[in-house]
Parts: C-alpha cells; structure tokens; sequence
C-alpha cells in the first residue's frame, strides 16, 4: 500500500507542479481582479461537478462496487458493470451539460451573486462558463476509468493521466491567448481542450490494460440500481470539501473585486499538500480496505487505516507549520509578479494562513471517508455532510465582515476539524476505528518534531528577513523549504519516530538495484 501511496502521490505532486507554473501564468497575466474573478468562477463551476459526480459520489460507490465484482466474479462481470457504469453516467452528464449551457445565465446568479453589481464582470462570467462546462463531461467519465484502473492496482497509470490537464492549459495560455479576446478565454478553452486529452489517454490506458470500456446503452440492472443508491447520498458525504469551497466561492464575490481571486491562489498552495496526500490517501486506501473488508480480514483493515492515518500525518503537519510561518514568502515568490503585486500577494497569504490551519482535517477527511464506503455505507457521511455544510455557510456570514478574504477559507477550515471529529466519532462507535496506542504516540511525536521546526524557522526568519531582489529571494525560500526539512527529519530521529540511518541505507539499496 505504501508503494502505492508513493506512486499516486510522486504523480499528483508533479500534477500539482506543473499547476502551480499554470496559476503562475493566470496571476502574472490576469493579476487579482474582475477578470480573474470571473475566470476563476467560470473554472469552479465544472470542477465542483467534477469533483462531486466523477472523484467523489460516484467513485466512492463505483470502485468498492467493482473491486468486489472483480475480485468475486472475475474480470468479464467486471468489465461489464464498468461499461454499463460509464453508458449511465455519459447519458446522465450530457443531459446536465446541455441544461447548464441553456441556463448558465440563472446559475451564476446563484453562484456568483456578487457579480451582478458590474454587469461587465457577470456577462463574461457567464460566456466563460459555457465554455468551461463541457469538462464536466468529459473528466467525469475520465474519473470512472482512473477508477477502474486503480480497482485494477494501475494506480501510475491513473495518476500520470491528470497531467494532461495542466500540460494542455499551460499551452492554451501561452499560444492561444493571441487569437483571443483576452486571457481568460485562453484558460477557459484549455480547460475543455485538457477534458478530451485526459480521457483519450485513460481510454488508451484501459485498452492496454486488456479492459476496453466501449459505453453501454443505460440499462438499469440490479447492480447499476444499487451503485445509483449508494451514489445519491454520497454527492453530499464525499462532496463537503467541494460544497464549502463553493460556499467560500458565492461569500466571495460579495467581498471586494478581487477576493476570489486571492483566495484561489491561497487554496492553490494549501492544495498542494491536501491534493497529493489526500488523493494519494483516499486513492489507495479504498480499493484495500474494500478487498480486506470482502475477505473477511478485519484486523488487516484496521492496519491499513492506522497506517494511512501515520502517513499522511507524517507529511501533513510540517507542511501545516511551514505555510504558516512562511505564506507570506510564498505567495511573494511565487505570484508577486506582473499584474498580481507584492500587496496582492501579502493579502492571498492571509487567506492561506487561514486553509493552512485546517489542512490536517481536510486530508483526514480524505483517509475516514473510505472506512464508510469500503462498507457499502456512503449514507451516513451524507448526515454529517449537511450539518457540516450548515455550520460552514453560518462560520462564513460571521467572519465574511469582520475578516474579508480571510473568513471563508477559516470557517471551512473549523467546519473540516467538526468533520474530522463526528465522522472518528461515529466510525469508533461502529467499531471500524481501532487507534493502537503506537499510532497515537507517533502522532503526538510528529505534532512535536513539527512546531519544533517553526519555532526554529520563525527564529532563522526574524534574523535574516526576505530579502528585496527576486533571485536572492528564491535562494532565501529554497534555503528556508531546506532548513525546515532537515531539523524536522532530526527531530523525528530524535524522537523515535523513524531513524535516519535505516532511511538513508534503504534509498541507497533502491538506487543500487536501479544501477544493476
């Protein structure tokens, strides 16, 4: 499962890179204004649908679902179910697809109600949705094949597909833009262009696996019935994460121009760490505990969870205690160019300090989840869901004043912590969280060796500050990542947590048996 782990995560860390070279080109050509808000909300829209029917409610009911006819009935039924699956979806999304581009005008008015202030910035809203809104399609059904492939323990392959989408935006941005009104459209197409890249390279990726998936015409079989009803409840349970960034999104577009635009890139850094380990986690994990779980193997279930919980509390927390100590830095050297200035950058730290504090709950999030659905239970995170939903859209009336950018990404950050909590509670209660106390201990060990590391860093940083020139700062960040680095790995030592000695001997096995 490790190896697994490491595979998903190397993967989607690259992904996340070259994202990261994308939002860098959004920002220097579009900076944080009306026209990256509308951009950005245009964006959001398909990726929330995404996220809730392709990543979310779906693959938390289709892949327990098609592990088990897999394992239990061999690859034909498999195969089958899974084509069955992807006819149902395809006639499904089109059909939704074609209502949001009819009434695209309606919907941002629900989810961008700010924008009807500046009838320049709705309007192009509104022409840049209808451009983005087919992705929904196509990255759905390139979700259910990634699923597949992961249910067939290609997890690489899986991975390695989501590349396309920021490859595909990076060229869209910088060739396209010429022939196009402006920027935005740019991003926009490529988003769309990026949708058929994806899914042509996961068809490709199933052919060769000797698992072609050629769509069925929608039957309602038993079997396709039942993953209808453990998918309807999860849209909520598995789709909170998205729904409270939505919420963070409509709150935003009633503060000043320019707060989506800051809280965006803020998300995007604290994406970073949640989007490789969560996806990572939450990938892995699934397909384990669903085959553990169906054969009968529940101390081995147990296992996988607590080891789950280890690794990614292991590299979550000083990801935690380096954002925070180090946003402002961040967002300076990464955004603090062309049109996105210093102060802007300044101000998106804010809003990163404030995802940054929640970070631990929402990749939590990520490895409880599947301990319900690996079950066949995608009902009660639906509970748990809404009451989460309305504690988030309450938080944020409260801070959205007060604190501006800063109040939606803090109220989604305490309502992920109540998440975290119910969801442990209620899965201890059902006797499918079983904490050794090991585990407990190293993680009160990791917490320690991380605020350890950003006292050390908050002392390095008070006695030599940012410098002023851009590649001394870089040097300065890079330097500063380095330190953070190397007294945490000493303070795990120190504290027993892992030894440096057995690490450092296992990566120079590894590279010798790479040389042979």
């Amino acid at each position: 499962m490790l190896k697994n782990f490491l595979t998903v995560g190397g993967w989607t860390m690259l992904s996340r890179i070259l994202g990261l070279v994308r939002d860098q080109l959004l920002a220097a050509f579009m900076g944080a204004g009306a026209l990256q808000d509308a951009y950005q909300v245009a964006f959001r829209l398909p990726n929330m649908f995404r996220r809730l029917f392709g990543e979310g409610a779906f693959n938390a009911a289709f892949v327990p679902l098609f592990s088990s006819v897999l394992t239990r009935e061999g690859k034909e039924e498999a195969q089958l179910f899974a084509r069955r699956a992807l006819g149902v979806m395809l006639v499904w999304l089109l059909f939704l697809c074609v209502l949001g581009e009819i009434f695209m005008p309606q919907v941002l008015k629900v989810i961008a109600p700010g924008f009807l202030q500046s009838g320049d910035r709705y309007a192009l809203a509104v022409s840049l949705s209808r451009i983005t809104f087919p992705y929904l399609v196509l990255i759905c059904a390139a979700a259910l094949l990634a699923g597949v492939l992961n249910g067939l323990h290609r997890f690489g392959v899986a991975s390695a597909a989501y590349l396309a989408f920021n490859v595909v935006g990076i060229a869209a941005i910088l060739l396209a833009s010429p022939f196009l009104p402006n920027v935005a459209y740019a991003a926009a197409w490529g988003v769309t262009a990026s949708g058929v890249a994806q899914l042509g390279l996961l068809f490709w990726a199933c052919e060769r696996a000797h698992f072609g998936l050629t769509p069925l015409w929608p039957s309602l079989t038993p079997r396709i019935r039942l993953l209808l009803r453990r998918m309807v409840p999860g849209l909520i349970g598995s789709g909170v994460g998205q729904i409270n960034l939505t919420i963070d999104t409509i709150i935003g577009t009633l503060l000043p121009a320019g707060s989506v635009s800051l809280m965006y890139f803020a998300d995007r850094i604290n994406q970073l760490p949640l989007g490789v380990l969560g996806a990572a986690a939450g990938t892995t994990l699934l397909p384990v505990l669903t085959r553990h779980l169906a054969a009968g193997e529940t101390d081995a279930a147990h296992a996988a969870q607590n080891r789950s919980i280890e690794y990614v509390l292991l590299l979550t927390l000083p990801a935690v205690a380096g954002l925070l100590v180090l946003a402002g830095p961040i967002m300076i050297v990464l955004f603090g160019h062309g049109s996105f200035t210093e102060h802007d950058a300044l101000l998106s730290a804010q809003s990163l300090r404030a995802y940054a504090i929640g970070l631990p709950a929402f990749v939590m999030v990520k490895v409880l989840s599947p301990a319900f659905f690996a079950r066949g239970d995608t009902r009660t995170p639906v509970y748990i869901g809404i009451g989460v939903l309305l504690l988030n859209f309450v938080l944020n009336l409260l801070f959205m004043k007060p604190l501006v950018h800063m109040g939606p990404p803090l109220a989604s950050s305490l309502a992920a912590f109540i998440n975290v909590a119910v969801l442990a509670f209620l899965l201890r209660q059902k006797n499918a969280l079983l904490l050794a106390p090991e585990t407990l201990g190293g993680i009160g060990r990791v917490g320690l060796a991380a605020a350890v590391m950003a006292v050390i860093l908050v002392g390095v940083e008070t006695l030599l500050p940012l410098p002023a020139h851009f590649l001394m700062r870089l040097i300065w960040l890079t330097v500063m990542v380095g330190l953070g680095g190397i007294f945490y790995a000493g303070m795990l030592h120190v504290l027993g947590v892992m030894d440096l000695a057995d690490v450092l001997a296992g990566l120079r096995r590894r590279l010798n048996r790479k040389r042979a």
